[in-house]
């Protein structure tokens, strides 16, 4: 699984940061490795001030092999908190959505009686 972190001008992009960010995420969706090939980070401060408390804000995309783009968004007072709160959302959607997958590939292998007297007593009077 891909991870690219990605910040306007208003976010002092760091090592530190990265790190953090991918951490969450591994932790937050890494039962999803096998399904999720890239999650794309979007990271800024709609403030448009770094010293501005408030107006964090975190996207996170997650991209499925042959399903449309995941994507959750927070906002929280610490951008630290904001990539938190998206990680877990981003493990809640997935888990939906991989579990929606999951039973329209369950309800669409079970095939249907195609035998004619197996409901041969409804018929009869």
């Amino acid at each position: 699984m891909q991870i690219n972190v990605n910040t306007d001008n208003t976010i002092n992009k760091h090592q530190g940061l990265d790190e953090h960010v991918e951490t969450v995420v591994r932790s937050s969706i890494g039962r999803f490795s096998d399904q999720v090939t890239r999650v794309d980070v979007h990271l800024s401060n709609e403030n448009k001030e770094k010293k501005a408390d408030g107006g964090n804000y975190c996207m996170l995309e997650a991209r499925l092999s042959g399903v449309a783009p995941i994507v959750v968004h927070d906002h929280a007072n610490d951008l630290h908190q904001a990539i938190n709160n998206a990680g877990g959302k981003l493990a809640r959607a997935l888990d939906s959505a991989i579990g929606r997958l999951q039973d329209k590939h369950r309800h669409a292998a079970t095939p249907l009686a195609d035998d004619a007297t197996a409901d041969k007593h409804l018929t009869d009077s």
